[in-house]
């Protein structure tokens, strides 16, 4: 299967300025051209080899950032209307390689998190959870989509 984008995800590499302190990255502001809204922030996290997936939502979109360690992000679109219908797009993120992911809402996602340790995500959404009526569809990490998660040696 050859990899394709999916229509309006986005992936943005983020500029790490470093200094005699550390290191800092911006993630989002409120003037990028891909920005569209706050609703809420929040820290998740995945232990190493763990999968979180599948999941998507209808009226929001998830705006990722790993803030340390590092995952396997996957987005599978079957949205109907969509040019990338049937598109799977894999993104690697995290210290090694700090991004911005966009996944559009009616896409299927999730990730395993990759190397020893734990990963730290932070996701900013465009709509506050509603606790009442979630904005959440969610199927079985393994057998029900057509990808494999396991790990691909060279």
């Amino acid at each position: 299967m050859t990899p394709r984008a999916v229509h309006d995800a986005l992936v943005k590499d983020l500029v790490v300025h470093p200094d005699d302190r550390g290191r800092l990255f911006e993630v989002l502001r409120n003037d990028d051209p891909h920005f569209q809204k706050f609703g809420q922030a929040y820290v998740t996290t995945t232990y190493p080899g763990v999968v979180k997936a599948w999941h998507r939502h209808q009226r929001q979109d998830d705006y990722f950032c790993v803030v340390s360690g590092m995952l396997k992000l996957v987005m599978i679109d079957d949205r109907v209307e969509s040019p990338s219908r049937g598109a799977v797009q894999e993104v690697w993120l995290g210290d090694y390689k700090p991004r911005l992911v966009i996944v559009p809402r009616g896409v299927w996602h999730g990730w395993t998190a990759l190397g020893d340790k734990e990963a730290i995500v932070l996701n900013l959404v465009t709509e506050r959870y509603d606790h009442a009526h979630p904005d959440e569809e969610r199927l079985a990490p393994h057998g029900v989509l057509a990808y494999d998660w396991a790990r691909r040696d060279g």
